[in-house]
């Protein structure tokens, strides 16, 4: 594929739109079949359009237009064009008053973007550039308007009709049809736009804002759902009082609107005052949600309401920019998630979720700076890097700054920009002016793509009785992009005495501007074990020298919880990777004992709690593994990897029955000494069924049987399903038997035999996929099984005989006619192939090139899978 098919756009071609927008006045005669949408819309030229001062081009897209009207005149066919993707004007004044009126087919709208059906129910979703299957218009983030919306709809079918903003009036129409009138008062791009109408019940509540306005709160489901919202309503409460508390921010609108939406290709959309949300990160109780669902159900909560000021308030100026919005409101609901919950904990997350999956990106074919220079499909760059990793940027900010001069810095940028579109360069000089600061080399962080490496050497001298630590960054070259510049790197330190305590003032912010720097630590008596790059404080790959004792020594003493949990992560890697090479070079494994005594002692530590230790004791997946050979054999990995799980096991099997026994009962309360005491049984329960004996496997079963809350049940479901037993197929059957009626609980009874270890794995997701409750149509059930394979199965999806490719490519180009946003996500597993074994390489490369040939092939996969037949990646 050396010629690209569709356009391919640039960040330096950047202009301003031609023309702004002051309102738009939306109708829409809601039926599934055919609905009918109105826009009268008033133009006028932007003073500082660069293009053509008569014509007037709209993207419009799956639209027949039905009527078209300039100043109350209908225009001639000669005076405008109408193609697949836009509409044409070919001469307009300075400022007219445009009316539209056209037919779209809600029903058939299976890619989920603009206005589409979700069962019974209707719904939008309008980001990036959806707001162009609605109606025409510019469709593009600086183009910001009011929006009022009249909503006419049958009532028995959809009593229940929302948009944005405040509800200004309702009425009766003949034919039990009746309408809502909804006026947002504040000027937002397109893509904020939102619209739901179904049958529908509302949990509602009120929140009292710091300077005394009541604001009600609606979360909306449908009527079967209405016992799984409390925590959703209560998950909102504590973000508003959060903002409040920590930046000084109250929501501006005298309502707040929740949706839980069954097909949705995103988790959630930060719509203005109406939230559309994947049903997943709404609903919730006990029965049927695990504890990591109610954090996570409060996290996406939290940054979608965060987004009122850091994405709705202040919108980005074009797509490129996306994570001046996204990477600062990561970082906003991760702050309120550590506050919320265990700060410690919830780093640790963080950072594995960073390194699975934006450190792959990073050095793979997807591989952009958190800003990207050029895309081809937007929906392409809604990733890792532009989340994740934007995050990590922000928090540098803080790190540098200081939390107060940070909020110092937010609060600045806010003000200026309010109501308006801004860039990244926007927010970089708004954090340096508030702060009197030079950050003009934090760019780098915007434009440079690639993964850091910070390789620390340290000596010690005995006569000055000092420590010198010596600092060295280097960035990978990336195929199409400028050479790397160092970049500013804050690399927080601490050095242990031989006690185990912090040497006093060696706790310290190291900042790295340069591509080498020495620190000189005085008073230092001893030779020192350092803990480097102390809660992660920068998203960077660690270069450390350090034997096993000094890791088992910092897993044991190190002040700082991250590193803590880290020291075990590298302990454990070095073993497991040496066991990979055993493995291939065909020479017997032994266990390393030091690495028994060093999770006996975390097992047994009464200072740290049950989700500390859980987290401590799991080992590096295999997917982290893959990250550090250079020719991933899945096998190996797997084989290496299941030793030593099984090795701990044997070793710690008194402990961890003890351990098991005294955590396994409790109450189901979603609370931290629950949460924290589930979290270690089922962590111990883990390790004992993975010795398959009947009597450990037994465990499982009488929990999976006993189980009155998901987070037990799931737990035990998937041990059962990653061993040979009786116990196995009973569990199964009798899972989806209980939860066939449960469209959430029963995406997680797909998913776990999808992540199954068992060797028939891929023929049983073969089965699944045919199975009667399975559908394409549904993203999440297609996530569940076909992402969950291909992503998190590493040795089952990547058989030797290719098999699992071919089936995930015949299944990729299914969905990519239906859906190809989620198309594109799920082909982005082959996106490392060059990385593999010769044979596994050669295999996932047939199925990319066949469905790179498809005939056509949607945008959204034709740029994944073109860049990974490129491979533009890190070098």
């Amino acid at each position: 594929m050396s010629k690209e098919r569709h356009q391919r756009i640039y960040r330096k071609d950047y202009r301003p739109p031609d023309f702004l927008i002051d309102e738009i006045d939306l109708s829409f005669d809601l039926e599934p079949e055919q609905t009918i949408v109105g826009a009268r819309t008033r133009f006028r030229r932007n003073p500082k359009s660069q293009g053509d001062e008569h014509a007037l081009v709209l993207p419009g897209e799956g639209l027949q237009l039905r009527s078209i009207r300039l100043n109350g005149v209908e225009l001639k066919e000669d005076q405008y064009t109408v193609e697949a993707d836009r509409l044409s004007i070919f001469s307009v004044p300075s400022s007219f008053e445009l009316e539209t009126e056209v037919a779209i087919r809600p029903a058939e709208n299976t890619l989920l973007e603009g206005l589409y059906t979700s069962g019974d129910m209707f719904c939008t979703q309008c980001e990036a550039e959806g707001f162009r299957h609605i109606t025409y218009h510019p469709d593009r983030p600086d183009v910001m308007s009011r929006f009022t919306a009249r909503i006419e709809a049958d009532k028995a079918r959809y009593p229940v009709l929302l948009s944005n903003g405040n509800r200004l009036a309702t009425g009766e129409l003949p034919g039990g049809r009746h309408w809502v009138q909804w006026e947002d008062p504040f000027r937002k791009p397109s893509y904020l736009f939102a619209l739901v109408a179904g049958d529908l019940v509302c949990t509602r509540g009120t929140f009292t804002t710091r300077s005394g306005r009541e604001v009600q709160l609606e979360i909306w489901v449908e009527p079967e759902n209405i016992d799984k919202t409390d925590h959703a309503l209560r998950s909102l409460k504590h973000a508003m009082r959060w903002d409040e508390q920590t930046f000084g921010l109250e929501y501006d609108l005298d309502v707040y609107m929740i949706v839980a939406v069954n097909d949705f290709n995103m988790g959630a959309m930060e719509n203005k005052g109406l939230n559309v949300f994947n049903s997943k990160y709404v609903l919730a109780k006990p029965e049927t949600a695990t504890d990591d669902d109610y954090e996570a159900i409060e996290g996406v909560i939290g940054h979608e309401y965060f987004h009122n000021w850091t994405g709705n308030r202040v919108t980005c100026r074009d797509w490129f920019q996306l994570t001046l919005k996204e990477g600062l409101t990561v970082f906003r609901d991760q702050e309120f998630s550590a506050d919320m919950t265990s700060a410690a904990v919830k780093r640790i997350q963080e950072v594995t979720q960073l390194r699975t999956t934006q450190f792959p990106e990073d050095a793979g074919p997807m591989a952009h700076p958190i800003r990207p220079e050029s895309y081809i499909e937007m929906n392409n760059f809604y990733t890792a890097t532009v989340y994740s990793k934007g995050a990590e940027v922000i928090r540098l900010y803080q790190t540098l700054l200081g939390r107060e001069g940070f909020r110092k810095g937010l609060r600045h940028y806010l003000q200026l920009f309010d109501g308006e579109a801004a860039t990244c360069d926007d927010f970089r000089q708004a954090m340096a002016d508030a702060n009197d600061a030079e950050l003009a080399q934090f760019e780098r962080w915007y434009s440079q793509a690639g993964t850091p490496v910070v390789t620390a050497r340290g000596s010690h001298d005995p006569t000055a009785k000092t420590y010198e630590l010596t600092l060295r960054q280097s960035l990978p070259s990336i195929a199409g992009q400028k050479p790397p510049e160092p970049l500013p790197i804050p690399i927080r330190v601490g050095l242990l005495g031989r006690d185990g305590h912090d040497l006093p003032g060696s706790d310290r912010s190291l900042q790295l501007n340069e591509w080498e720097r020495a620190f000189i630590f005085e008073g230092v008596p001893d030779p020192p074990i350092p803990s480097i790059a102390r809660n992660f404080s920068a998203p960077v790959k660690l270069d450390v020298e350090r034997s096993r004792d000094e890791l088992a020594f910092l897993m044991a003493h190190d002040s700082d919880p991250f590193n803590r949990w880290e020291a075990g992560q590298d302990l454990s890697k070095q073993i497991l990777l040496e066991h990979v090479e055993d493995v291939i070079a065909g020479r017997e494994l032994e266990m390393d004992t030091d690495l028994i005594e060093a999770f006996r002692q975390v097992l047994l530590d009464p200072g740290l709690d049950g989700s500390m230790k859980a987290y401590t004791l799991l080992l590096p997946s295999e997917r982290l593994l893959a990250q550090e050979v250079t020719s991933i054999d899945p096998d190996a990995i797997h084989d290496a990897r299941q030793f030593v799980l099984r090795e701990l096991g044997l070793g710690l099997r008194p402990e961890l029955l003890q351990t098991y026994e005294d955590h396994a009962k409790g109450s189901d309360a979603i609370e931290k000494k629950e949460i924290d005491r589930r979290r270690i049984a089922n962590r111990a329960l883990a390790y004992l069924v993975a010795l398959e004996e009947p009597a450990l496997i037994g465990l499982a079963a009488n929990q999976f049987a006993e189980a009155r809350n998901m987070t037990d049940y799931e737990a035990a479901f998937f041990n059962l399903v990653n061993v040979e037993s009786t116990e196995t197929e009973e569990a199964v059957e009798a899972f989806h038997e209980r939860w066939k009626g449960d469209p959430l609980v029963l995406d997680k009874w797909f998913q776990m035999q999808a992540l199954s270890s068992r060797p028939r794995t891929f023929e049983r997701v073969v089965e699944l996929s045919t199975h009667p409750d399975f559908t394409l149509k549904n993203p999440n059930r297609a996530r569940s099984l076909l992402y969950a394979f291909s992503f998190g199965n590493q040795v089952r999806f990547h058989e030797r005989d290719g098999k699992p490719y071919e089936f995930l490519a015949t299944k990729v180009l299914e969905l990519d006619a239906m859906n190809p946003q989620v198309a594109a996500r799920i082909v982005s597993c082959f996106n490392t192939w060059k990385r593999f074994e010769p044979n596994r390489k050669e295999n996932m490369r047939a199925q990319l090139e066949r469905i790179g040939s498809e005939q056509g092939l949607s945008k959204d996969v034709s740029e994944i899978v073109g860049r990974a037949l490129a491979d533009e990646g890190a070098s």
